[in-house]
């Protein structure tokens, strides 16, 4: 706190609304002070002192991600499975909330969610009959309006739904799942490799609530279980997450992770759900994260 009211002296007489300081949320997902060499982070003070509503996250182990570029909207589509998860659903009002607050710093009256006209149906797949259509909407005028844009317009302050030519270009609002399934099966060691590549970790289960998270996910599994970020140590014979988390939550299935591993065919990795103890060589289907 003494630091925070020596930077707010500093910057009493700044002429612009913000300054960069050095934290930094990278690949870990996590947030971190810089080193000197501006490669390097590390975890260093506790002490945050972040403004009401910061940082941005959902409280539904999602995240929506405001991508201020005009495209078409299968443009949109493509970018939102490329490089996250999807073009936003709105399952509900509260949901719908999140994605108004997602974009609420821009200038921008309207954007692309993930609604399209077969029978009304979202980009991910998923099932809902939440709508929030203006009160002439949809219209279809011309027969083509067959995409949705939210109006953040003065006359439709709470964001209200618009069928639109899906040619027509505006910015959207991506998805990016916290937790993603992934229907490969691969060994323990291909599956942390997976996740480091293409997402952030493989996942770990440090709580009660990512656990009912993990167990939500994996209901769409191909294989009974799936891997999760847990591994086995026989040298010093202990269990640690291997994104650097403590193991004080747990879950264990009985009879599973007392410390007694055969290590007589390697090491030992842990899978869900509850946990259990399985060869690092077994192939499963896993879960990244994306914290």
């Amino acid at each position: 706190m003494e630091e925070m009211k020596n930077l707010n002296t500093t910057l009493k007489y700044k002429t612009t609304s913000s300054v960069w300081i050095s934290l930094n949320r990278g690949n870990t997902g996590r947030w971190l002070w810089s080193l000197a060499d501006g490669d390097l982070y590390r975890e260093g003070s506790k002490y945050r002192n972040w403004y009401s509503g910061q940082p941005k996250t959902s409280p539904n182990s999602g995240s929506y991600i405001f991508i201020n570029s005009l495209v078409k909207w299968r443009e949109a589509q493509s970018y939102c499975r490329v490089n996250y998860t999807d073009l936003v659903s709105v399952r509900n009002q509260t949901e719908n909330g999140w994605v108004r607050t997602s974009v609420h710093n821009y200038d921008e009256k309207y954007f692309w969610i993930g609604l399209f006209n077969d029978s009304w149906q979202w980009s991910d797949q998923s099932y809902s009959s939440f709508r929030y259509w203006a009160s002439t909407q949809p219209d279809d005028t011309g027969g083509s309006q067959n995409c949705t844009a939210v109006s953040m317009t003065e006359g439709d302050a709470g964001g209200s739904w618009f069928n639109e030519n899906c040619d027509s270009e505006l910015p959207f609002v991506c998805r990016e799942d916290q937790l993603v399934l992934v229907n490969l099966t691969l060994t323990w060691k291909d599956a942390l490799r997976y996740c480091r590549e293409h997402h952030v970790d493989l996942v770990s289960v440090h709580s009660g609530e990512v656990q009912s998270g993990v167990m939500e996910v994996a209901q769409k599994a191909s294989t009974a279980h799936v891997w999760l970020g847990l591994r086995h140590t026989c040298t010093l014979s202990f269990w640690f997450w291997v994104s650097g988390f403590s193991l004080c939550y747990q879950n264990w299935a009985p009879g599973n992770g007392t410390g007694g591993e055969d290590c007589g065919s390697g090491e030992r990795s842990g899978a869900g759900q509850p946990w259990v103890s399985l060869p690092e060589t077994q192939t499963l289907n896993f879960i990244c994260s994306n914290y």
